[in-house]
């Protein structure tokens, strides 16, 4: 397994048991635009450029403290105000948020270019093959907080909210687990995984990689054909790439393809989204 892959999960996961936080020299050095004091020149007076590491700082002191960082790719002019995206986690009661090998997150999005308010996403991340997701299981699994008012307290009381979101979602791995799937099954969740992962806004796809390639798992332990082992297979094989298949190329000559990581914090958030709730509904068609 590479364990260097650059995905907002991946880069700064921790595989031992010491549950240590980053420091703010690692958060700086991954992501400096957390440490952002000034909203980008674009935005108005009426824009409250809250630094995100204050409010890092204040779920800190309440529990939440860092445990992995990612800023998106931009140009020069916004690199220190870019979106950024931070996983949080209650080290000190880690037990009471986790279910075996997978641990309940918070994950905090925000931007100082206008691109982003402060959003808060339940998360759960499976340390030992790290693959992580945003959970979408209530109406309330993503809050956001706008630039404006008390933006550091509102943050950290929808922080609060969106954590009992991620504990009701470690239910997952409890309940799919127990969950078998035929072949047929299988392969449909393997199809509507394709089109979220290569589909256009249309639906249509146009990839020589085949929905099956989603099914192959990366470990032994991932074979047996639970709900949460496909789901967990699915997920990895979409988001980190390198998935290869011969394909032609514009002139009909033979090329080979092969899939490159999810990297952009948006469409890594999206992608996450639809298959844990595609995974929630074939969960609900099996009762």
């Amino acid at each position: 397994m590479n364990f260097h892959q650059n995905n907002v999960y991946a880069k700064t996961a921790r595989f031992d048991n010491s549950q240590r936080a980053l420091t703010e020299d690692e958060m700086y050095s991954l992501a400096p635009s957390i440490f952002a004091t000034t909203a980008h020149h674009s935005r108005s007076d009426r824009f409250a450029p809250i630094p995100t590491i204050d409010v890092v700082r204040a779920l800190s002191r309440e529990g939440f403290m860092p445990v992995g960082v990612k800023q998106s790719r931009a140009s020069d002019d916004k690199r220190e105000h870019t979106k950024h995206l931070i996983r949080l986690r209650r080290i000190d009661e880690v037990t009471k948020y986790t279910a075996g090998d997978t641990v309940a997150e918070i994950l905090l999005k925000n931007a100082n270019d206008g691109s982003a308010a402060y959003d808060l996403m339940a998360g759960l991340f499976k340390i030992l093959c790290l693959n992580s997701l945003v959970a979408q299981t209530s109406e309330i699994e993503s809050l956001r907080v706008k630039h404006s008012g008390d933006v550091t307290n509102r943050v950290i009381d929808g922080t609060f909210r969106v954590l009992e979101t991620a504990v009701a979602a470690l239910e997952a791995p409890r309940e799919w687990s127990q969950i078998n799937l035929e072949h047929d099954e299988r392969q449909a969740f393997a199809v509507a995984a394709h089109v979220a992962r290569f589909g256009d806004s249309d639906g249509n796809v146009d990839t020589a990689i085949k929905p099956e390639q989603l099914l192959v798992a990366r470990r032994t332990a991932d074979q047996p054909p639970t709900l949460w082992n496909v789901f967990n297979t699915v997920q990895e094989n979409s988001i980190r790439g390198g998935l290869s298949a011969m394909g032609r190329d514009r002139n009909n000559r033979p090329r080979r393809t092969t899939t490159r990581a999810v990297n952009g914090i948006d469409q890594d958030v999206k992608l996450n989204r639809a298959l844990f709730t595609l995974a929630s509904e074939m969960a609900k068609l099996k009762k």
